[in-house]
């Protein structure tokens, strides 16, 4: 029997490439040839190949014309990432596809990459790394790029998610006291002792450091705007690796100008791959090129749950395990 046609739309470790290969009619973009920017190349490449599934990542352009597009062949759009914001979901419902995601394998490393913004930020890294490549460093002073610790310091995650709580428990190593705001207060076990605020009017000023890790979409777009920025501490630092446009960019800017927020550690970026030009001119924001899950083990980890959708749907006929949609 032939194996069911599946369109990936981005080059992927070799290993999971190999898996998929082994178990589908896998059409790979080894070269990671930017047609997965395109949603009528996706959709004309999934016509052509007749593909049964669709493994696409985090910014394929999934909307509701590439969706109504795709051939009627295809079953199952399964997403190499945790969030959906670039997956139309409704107009899948509406055509009868299935949508997987990966959640739970990579909530620590996405943690460790806002501890490690956390520490740039705090400590200067990114203005002594810089210094130091440039030929400039001319040797150990009392007073040169002195940062603040992040010892007893108030950590605010915002959004107390799986990745959130993984922060936490970091931050907790550093002595941090950890306060959070969400939709719905945590179970205790869940919290730890972490103190939840209902009202951002509460948890804004109460916190040293923002860490973002709020959902897409409209709710949350330009979260972090003038207004809240102005309830914050002078002097605190925000932390996002959740979601680009949750942070008003411009408002950011003036705040990190201004001084009355020290320092940012930022991952994502409202227009991706495109960044906003006034972060460039600031030594004061470490800027990283979104690289929360990148690990070799969770980005391991991320295929086989890809493929694991993948495959009780098109081989087994059952119903996927990681189900979004």
């Amino acid at each position: 029997m032939a194996k069911p046609v599946v369109l990936v739309t981005r080059k992927l470790p070799d290993e999971i490439e190999a898996r998929l290969a082994s178990l589908f009619d896998a059409r790979l973009n080894t070269a990671d040839d930017p047609w997965f920017r395109d949603g009528a190349e996706i959709a004309r490449r999934a016509t052509e190949a007749g593909a049964a599934g669709v493994l696409c990542a985090a910014g394929d352009p999934i909307n509701p014309t590439t969706i109504a597009a795709l051939p009627d062949s295809v079953k199952i759009v399964t997403t190499f990432s945790v969030g959906t914001d670039h997956i139309a979901l409704d107009a899948c419902k509406a055509r009868g596809i299935a949508v997987t995601h990966t959640p739970e394998v990579l909530s620590f490393a996405t943690a460790e990459t806002a501890f490690t913004l956390m520490l740039m930020a705090a400590r200067r890294a990114g203005e002594g790394e810089r210094m130091v490549r440039a030929g400039k460093w001319e040797g150990w002073a009392p007073t040169q790029l002195m940062g603040v610790t992040l010892q007893g310091k108030t950590l605010g995650v915002l959004g107390f998610g799986r990745i959130g709580r993984e922060l936490a428990d970091m931050a907790r190593g550093m002595q941090m006291t950890i306060h959070y705001h969400d939709v719905q207060r945590a179970a205790p076990e869940l919290e730890k002792g972490a103190t939840f605020h209902a009202s951002e009017d509460s948890f804004l000023p109460a916190i040293d450091v923002i860490s973002m890790h709020v959902p897409g979409g409209e709710a949350t777009r330009k979260w972090l705007n003038a207004a809240r920025i102005a309830k914050m501490k002078k002097g605190a630092i925000v932390i996002n690796t959740g979601r680009g446009p949750s942070v008003d960019d411009e408002a950011l800017v003036a705040a990190l100008t201004s001084g009355h927020i020290r320092a940012a550690g930022l991952d994502v970026y409202t227009a991706e791959p495109k960044v906003d030009p006034g972060y460039f001119a600031l030594e004061n924001v470490a800027l990283l090129p979104h690289l929360g899950s990148a690990t070799i083990e969770t980005r391991a980890a991320m295929g086989e749950r890809c493929i694991v959708n993948l495959d009780a749907l098109l081989n087994k006929g059952t119903n996927p395990p990681h189900r979004a949609a």
